[in-house]
């Protein structure tokens, strides 16, 4: 038995011992694909054991992450922190092999898959920095970021529409660099493919500008290799379909039962016995140097790189100095920026941020976006910046296209390139598209940024379909999101400096409106919620707002005063304010009966209002009209709320 059919055998075997082992996985994929997943890891795919961090390795994505079993074998057999141990604790709590790949628990893993299709964005995310990368910093003769991304996606991947977003934005922007390693074998949970889906794939993607290789025997390792070399040569992102039997080699392969299929001890007997392997977790010493080989080939692959590295820094001393560099979160004078503040005065939350964006942008070069096409709409844009595209590889600026759920995963493949602060944005009602991608960047801690604008129902005339109601609710509901809603320019700034000092993303919610000036502090947002201002007295009421309602609060509290202490919290970001110590809590919330002002329906005020607090936020849908009419006769008017908090104070 040659060595390569030995090793293919003994990865099918300890997979589906480590699924049977667990009584629970997807054994049909997992099988299916071990042959090209094993051509990928031998032949092509450049990785260092010895840090699998290394800027010059290869990403690899695994978008069917349900396979997953067969990647964590390959991880142990080629030398990756997977022992197996870790292969027979799979899918227990606490191991570090889960259900499903998670970045930063096992080793090897470049990103969380799970929902199917978020990998595919997340790959296009990575092949967009290299080439940003690559055309900023690689010189004559030293092509020092030259790296390939491969994406395994399955049936089910190319069905959902986040991938296909992805993939035709890939496509127009040539990201030849960019490899899709498509198990295709006809057959979903339910049953064979052609029940939901008869298109044809290789005609689908050429048409969207992919070079598309076939291989009828996706089960030949010889012939998934060939195709793997083909594919590297393309001017052209690729396609390579691998024709694969679902479950191959046992007795349920080819239809749909296999999919999450388990064997019990006599099929898995029986399993074994066909591939002639009679031990359960054994690796030959054969198989296992047959694949270090590789592993030390890669350890190789990185000398050489630090290699052309060193020569490349004696050569290009000034480039290289700006290499290493590119990546460091610089320090921004904010002190500055706040004391010049008032100059921004009268402008939209939307202006505000391009303003602020670009000054910010203007130091950190790793920051690189766009919008779903509106950009014209949420002026989320870098001046100067050029366009990203397939003729100017160093713009900074993306043209998504209208892809909201494709340019919230990009981003995510984005940020885990190296360093990069990828940031996105759209209308606030339009976020709805974006949550699988958003909650994943949450998971991860990836320093994405999100700009929402038209945050209200001020919005007016376009009407119920783009005024947000419960969107601020469902981005504050995601664990590990931050969600800012700055009332001005200081506000703001300290939404960048949160941003851009502490892990994790960042949703920033903006005003189409004017914004009044409510002269914001700086470092009391930092806090989450503070003081915004007080009355003579002790507070007898106090008004807790966010954004646009922050000068209506204001306006409120004149109106109160005449009769009765009160005290104005703006409340930017309630996530950060619930972090504070219960003492600067109670100082800032300490009035009697406490009101939420909110153009929202989020019921998260209702914990710092209390059973016999006021909130007064947004009933129902409203109509298409002026944005000011819809706003008061919403219940946003000052003269109103303050009637309202007299007759609950029985005044």
């Amino acid at each position: 038995m040659k060595i390569a059919e030995k090793t293919l055998n003994c990865v099918k075997s300890i997979t589906a011992q480590a699924i049977s082992e667990a009584k629970s996985g997807h054994l049909g994929a997992s099988l299916g694909m071990s042959a090209f997943m094993l051509a990928l890891f031998k032949n092509h795919y450049n990785f260092d054991v010895s840090d699998t961090d290394f800027m010059g390795r290869d990403r690899l994505v695994l978008s069917a992450g349900h396979a997953c079993p067969v990647y964590y074998t390959l991880l142990n057999l080629f030398g990756f922190d997977v022992s197996l141990q870790d292969l027979k604790d799979m899918r227990k709590l606490g191991s570090k092999t889960p259900g499903h790949p998670e970045y930063k628990v096992t080793d090897g893993i470049e990103t969380t898959t799970g929902p199917l299709g978020q990998g595919v964005a997340n790959a296009v995310g990575m092949a967009i920095a290299e080439a940003h990368l690559a055309e900023r910093f690689n010189a004559i003769g030293f092509p020092i970021i030259n790296n390939h991304t491969y994406c395994v996606v399955g049936d089910g991947d190319l069905m959902e529409g986040v991938a296909m977003e992805a993939v035709s934005l890939a496509g127009n922007l040539n990201l030849n660099k960019l490899i899709l390693l498509y198990d295709s074998n006809d057959v979903t949970m339910e049953g064979n493919i052609n029940q939901s889906n008869r298109e044809n794939i290789a005609k689908k993607f050429k048409a969207m500008g992919w070079n598309v290789i076939k291989v009828k025997n996706g089960n030949s390792f010889n012939a998934s290799s060939r195709a793997i070399a083909k594919a590297k040569k393309s001017a052209r992102p690729t396609l390579v379909i691998f024709k694969t039997t679902i479950g191959i080699g046992t007795d349920k392969e080819g239809t749909s039962a296999v999919h999450a299929g388990v064997l019990n001890e006599q099929e898995l007997k029986a399993f074994n016995k066909k591939l002639g392997v009679s031990e359960n977790f054994f690796v030959p010493n054969d198989v296992r140097d047959w694949c270090m080989a590789s592993a030390r080939k890669g350890k190789l692959e990185h000398e050489k790189w630090n290699q052309q590295l060193a020569i490349y820094a004696n050569s290009n001393p000034e480039l290289y100095r700006q290499f290493t560099n590119y990546f460091d979160r610089k320090k921004i004078d904010y002190e500055r920026l706040v004391r010049s503040a008032y100059k921004y005065e009268g402008m939209s939350g939307r202006d505000l941020n391009k303003v602020i964006l670009n000054e910010i942008a203007e130091k950190y070069l790793q920051m690189i976006g766009g919008s779903a096409d509106v950009v014209s709409s949420t002026r989320a844009f870098i001046e100067n910046g050029g366009y990203f595209s397939s003729a100017n590889r160093r713009g900074r600026n993306i043209h998504f296209g209208v892809r909201e759920h494709a340019m919230a995963g990009i981003c995510n493949g984005i940020a885990l390139y190296e360093d990069y602060i990828p940031f996105c944005s759209t209308l606030l009602a339009f976020s709805n598209y974006m949550l699988p991608s958003i909650r994943l960047s949450a998971m991860m801690k990836l320093s994405v940024i999100y700009f929402f604008t038209h945050d209200s129902i001020l919005i007016g005339e376009d009407g119920p379909t783009h005024q947000p109601i419960e969107q601020i609710a469902q981005l504050r509901a995601i664990e590990g999101l931050t969600v800012f809603r700055p009332s001005d320019a200081s506000e703001l700034l300290a939404c960048y400096q949160y941003a851009l000092s502490n892990a994790g993303p960042i949703a920033i919610i903006l005003a189409k409106n004017q914004m009044e000036a409510v002269e914001g502090k700086f470092k009391g947002a930092l806090s989450g919620g503070y003081i915004l201002k007080s009355g003579k007295k002790e507070p007898k009421v106090t008004i807790i707002a966010s954004g646009t309602e922050v000068a209506l609060a204001l306006k409120v509290q004149q109106e109160l005063e005449k009769k009765v202490a009160t005290t104005v919290v703006s409340m930017p970001c309630t996530q950060i304010f619930d972090k504070q110590s219960p003492a600067y809590k109670s100082k800032v919330l300490s009035g009697s009966l406490k009101v939420a002002i909110e153009a929202s329906n989020d019921p998260i005020w209702n914990k710092y209002i209390g059973e016999n607090g006021l909130f007064v936020g947004v009933n129902g849908y409203q109509g298409s009209g002026n944005g000011e009419k819809i706003y008061k006769e919403a219940g946003f008017d000052a003269k109103a709320i303050a009637r309202t908090i007299l007759r609950k104070l029985g005044k």
